[in-house]
């Protein structure tokens, strides 16, 4: 990293990652480890975002797409049911019409399968590929290795449950179906359910997001990723490679990495790449409690949220697959 000029506005790097979540600092480590030279752009504090605030689940297991034909033949009501994961605002309707025919035809059956399969291959080796970056940076205490639960209702849910987990199965997914008296055993903390639950045993969650995040940035910090404190808004591609410009600095990067969630759509439209990308507002809520009363993350799948127990506290985040 060569800062130029007296005021050091001027920034060359080898390779600039912008945004500071997991993925892009997880990026940003192995290009260092490469030997190669990193800088990293968010103007918010690392691993803070959607990195922290969510269920701390390692899905490796959730290989369904959200569509699906269960869901093509329901959604009309899904569309508009305010407690739906795919609630829209109906003043948006127009807007999403086109996004709305694209997730329709993804959810027919051929284009669902497609899709599962696609999942399956790139998160199977979520589990270990988490257990070399936290052993890496000092997490592996954090990671937790006691699988994850399903939880249905009613008996009627439960029986439809075995398709969908016969599908998962004939994808690489461990999973066992158990009976209530079984699921009482494992989680007595936990209202009892008429119908049973599903099991994932090779499952692991975080028992502090924020904690690994912290980590994650401290690593970076140590091998010299330098992290400027600053928002992208313009981008634009050079002959040698890539300029990008906040409203105190210009970088001249040789490569970018966009790795800003939603936020990296208007970044990819300025290099002329089109990436249907958008964001709404995320959430999760916690009880603080020395010993959360369950053991592992449970999904009430007719509800649409996982029950995840954390270090002090219980939180309860929103899932959009089940």
């Amino acid at each position: 990293m060569r800062p130029r000029g007296p005021m050091a506005e001027e920034i060359d790097t080898e390779i600039a990652v912008i945004g500071a979540g997991v993925i892009g600092m997880a990026c940003a480590l192995r290009l260092a480890a490469e030997g190669r030279e990193v800088v990293i752009l968010d103007p918010a504090e690392p691993g803070m975002g959607a990195s922290y605030g969510n269920a701390g689940t390692i899905a490796d297991y959730a290989v369904q797409p959200v569509g699906t034909p269960d869901v093509l033949k329901n959604l009309p009501s899904l569309l508009f049911d305010r407690n739906s994961p795919l609630a829209i605002r109906q003043a948006a309707l127009p807007a999403l019409a086109p996004w709305l025919l694209r997730f329709a035809r993804q959810s027919l059956p051929g284009a669902a399968a497609a899709n599962a399969r696609a999942i399956a291959a790139l998160v199977a080796s979520a589990n270990a590929e988490w257990q070399e970056l936290a052993t890496e940076i000092g997490g592996a205490g954090i990671l937790q290795h006691r699988g994850c639960l399903y939880l249905y209702e009613t008996r009627k849910a439960f029986a439809a449950a075995e398709r969908d987990m016969t599908h998962r199965r004939s994808l690489g997914i461990a999973v066992e179906l158990i009976d209530p008296s079984t699921l009482a055993a494992m989680e007595p903390g936990l209202p009892g359910v008429e119908g049973g639950a599903a099991f994932f045993p090779k499952a692991t969650f975080l028992a502090d997001p924020g904690e690994m995040m912290r980590r994650l940035a401290a690593r970076l910090q140590a091998v010299g990723v330098r992290h400027i404190a600053q928002r992208v808004d313009r981008l634009t591609r050079t002959p040698g490679g890539v300029r990008l410009g906040t409203a105190q600095t210009s970088i001249r990067a040789r490569t970018v990495i966009l790795a800003a969630g939603a936020h990296s759509r208007r970044l990819a439209a300025q290099a002329g790449d089109r990436v249907p990308l958008d964001t709404e507002r995320g959430y999760h809520v916690e009880w603080d409690m020395p010993a959360p009363r369950l053991t592992r993350p449970s999904c009430p799948t007719t509800r649409g949220f996982y029950l995840c127990p954390m270090a002090g506290r219980l939180r309860v985040a929103r899932s959009e697959e089940r």
